[in-house]
């Protein structure tokens, strides 16, 4: 376990740098951490040890750190450090169904919403989708939900939805991670990939009924994942805190 973590306001920025963009880029990467599990579900680090790993200096990570505590994806502890939240397969179910709901109404909301523009955003994004379906690496297939997501809230121009469904985005991209690396790591990505260029293509047919479904779809397909994860999977991996060789 790690020494009192310093918390102190930071003082230190990146020079002829945008700070904004400087916390952007230290937030994605240090989420990407979190979504492949590289930093483990339930450990510790510190403010110094985030900034070693990521190569940002103190001000982007600390403001990053106090999003990701926003978020729920990381609880700063007072002389213990920055702790990655552990996965709580039971609260995620539970905001699954906070996520269904909000998700049909992104998605029909995109329907209604995106212009022709957007709308050809979002084809050259199926396109390139489908094109490398069958040779997909995880961390590939990441990178489009990533961009898909973004691209539909964008389409939406609604902050309140971005702020409320960002961190449920990378709580279950975690959750999509342990999954097809542990639970099951033999099983393709073909089922998910194609749940999601069914809401893509129900939104460029702006059918919301279609996109609708294609979103529950998706969602029912992220409630048999959390019900392996809960059968197959070594509770350790969901919470470093359980292994018992651990002081």
């Amino acid at each position: 376990m790690p020494n009192a973590p310093d918390m102190t306001l930071p003082t230190v920025q990146d020079k002829g740098r945008d700070n904004k963009s400087l916390l952007e880029h230290a937030y994605r990467e240090i989420e990407e951490l979190i979504v492949t599990c590289r930093l483990g579900p339930g450990s510790y680090l510190r403010v110094r040890d985030l900034q070693e790993i990521t190569g940002y200096s103190r001000m982007p990570v600390y403001q990053a750190v106090t999003r990701l505590a926003s978020d729920t994806l990381v609880t700063i502890r007072p002389r213990q450090g920055v702790q990655i939240a552990p996965v709580d397969l039971a609260r995620t179910a539970t905001l699954l169904h906070l996520r269904r709901d909000m998700e049909r109404f992104v998605v029909t909301l995109a329907c209604e919403k995106a212009s022709p523009l957007q709308r050809r955003m979002l084809e050259k994004l199926a396109r390139s989708m489908e094109n490398q379906a069958a040779a997909m690496s995880l961390s590939t297939f990441n990178r489009f939900d990533l961009q898909i997501d973004a691209q539909i809230l964008k389409i939406c121009d609604e902050p309140f939805l971005e702020y409320s469904l960002r961190p449920l985005h990378t709580m279950f991209r975690r959750i999509g991670w342990i999954y097809h690396t542990n639970a099951k790591p033999n099983q393709d990505l073909s089922g998910t990939i194609e749940g999601h260029l069914g809401v893509l293509r129900a939104i460029l047919s702006q059918d919301a009924q279609a996109a609708a479904k294609a979103s529950d779809n998706l969602m029912d397909f992220m409630g048999e994942t959390l019900r392996v994860i809960e059968r197959d999977t070594d509770p350790i991996l969901l919470n470093v805190e359980l292994d018992p060789s651990i002081d």
